[in-house]
């Protein structure tokens, strides 16, 4: 499912129009950008939870050469699915 895709989804469900919809899910995805950002850690009952984890440098290997290359610590964002989001995609 595309961004366009889950967009006439939402609208459907909450009986939305398209333009509310793209709205709604664009301020999800802008506000959940920024708390991450800032550290915090977003957790939504039933669904799931959005954290940052930090992911240490470390030392890899050039698949073309086999030299090995120096990779940079950063941060990656991490998703955990609730109980009630695992239950209902496992069935």
């Amino acid at each position: 499912m595309n961004k366009s895709q889950l967009v006439d989804a939402i609208a459907a469900e909450a009986g939305l129009t398209k333009v509310q919809a793209k709205k709604a899910l664009e301020a999800f995805i802008g506000v959940t950008g920024k708390a991450l950002k800032a550290g915090d850690k977003i957790a939504l009952v039933g669904f799931g939870s959005f954290s940052v984890t930090k992911k240490p440098a470390r030392t890899g290997r050039n698949p073309r050469t086999g030299a090995a290359i120096k990779i940079a610590a950063k941060k990656v964002v991490k998703f955990k699915a609730g109980a009630e989001l695992s239950a209902a995609v496992g069935k």
